[in-house]
């Protein structure tokens, strides 16, 4: 055979909170930190022109989203 099936029995995880991205379920916490990062990126590259530093506060605030936000829908 040419395709594979994935079986979704027993997934813990719910689609309630995704976004179907050229049919990749993508978790909306994933989706707010990718964003938040880029805009926080061109907003702080404005102010500073300053790469380092907009790559540096994006990236940090991009990884303290994800997982603050991860945290927050497993609870729900």
């Amino acid at each position: 055979m040419t395709t594979a099936e994935i079986s979704t029995r027993g997934s813990r995880r719910t689609t309630d909170n995704c976004v179907d991205i050229a049919g990749t379920p993508w978790p909306l916490y994933k989706i707010e930190a990718v964003i938040l990062g880029l805009i926080l990126f061109v907003v702080i590259l404005a102010v500073t022109t300053s790469m380092q530093v907009a790559v540096l506060t994006a990236a940090s605030v991009a990884v303290i989203t994800w997982w603050v936000r991860r945290f927050h829908y497993s609870r729900l």
